[in-house]
């Protein structure tokens, strides 16, 4: 009789919340600016703001496979791995693999880039501004809304490359990405080195985490008034 398989939390709860909720969030944004419905497209940009201020903090508090440090992958990992996918193979990683590290760091720098410039953006007539607009020139503010267009085109062109990517890791090599996203688990049998630690969140680091983002928030909203 087979024994069944050991599952290993490799995603805590919170990682798995923020990853969905800025799926959500992006979204709700495009939509927002493209109904012209720009109350509410602020209001979400601190909700992302928060969300990212977030992820930073926990990058350095959270459990191993979210640290911002293991995000940078070492040039002899990602040629290794580079080697391996030219050769049709794939070992799963608990985390994010080397190539799977530098899309999530170019997602957050596109995501960090497009919320702080929405921050002090200025649209071609003024009437519709950032919340720290006031804080800027005009010409300043121009200039943070070209760029938010830029960043947010920049976003949408990496986030169709993360999704084909899942999906091409799925066909091919049959790693489904998704559902660890979701469950926040992974096969002990899928890693080929030795089991990694369990990615449990300490609720004190949660709330510390937490309370750090909202008070960047908070910040961001008094700022403004």
């Amino acid at each position: 009789m087979t024994a069944p398989r050991k599952h290993v939390l490799v995603w805590d709860w919170t990682i798995r919340l923020f990853h969905w909720l800025i799926v959500l969030g992006v979204a709700t944004m495009w939509w927002t600016a493209e109904q012209g419905m720009m109350d509410w497209h602020r209001r979400v940009g601190l909700v992302l703001l928060g969300l990212l201020a977030y992820r930073l903090v926990w990058g350095g508090m959270g459990p191993g496979t979210v640290r911002l440090s293991r995000l940078v992958p070492s040039p002899r990992s990602l040629m290794a791995y580079g080697r391996d996918l030219l050769a049709w193979r794939h070992t799963p990683h608990a985390g994010h693999n080397p190539v799977g590290s530098l899309s999530v760091i170019a997602m957050l720098l596109a995501l960090v880039t497009q919320v702080s410039t929405g921050l002090f953006s200025v649209d071609v007539d003024g009437l519709e501004s950032g919340p720290l607009a006031s804080k800027v020139s005009f010409e300043a503010g121009r200039f943070f809304a070209e760029i938010h267009e830029t960043s947010f085109n920049v976003l949408l062109a990496l986030i169709a490359l993360h999704v084909v990517a899942i999906a091409a890791y799925y066909l091919v090599f049959r790693d489904n990405l998704v559902r660890p996203m979701l469950t926040g688990r992974r096969s002990e049998a899928d890693f080929a080195a030795p089991t990694p630690a369990d990615a449990r969140a300490s609720w004190l680091r949660v709330l510390i985490s937490a309370a750090l983002a909202f008070g960047a928030v908070c910040a961001v909203w008094f700022a403004s008034n």
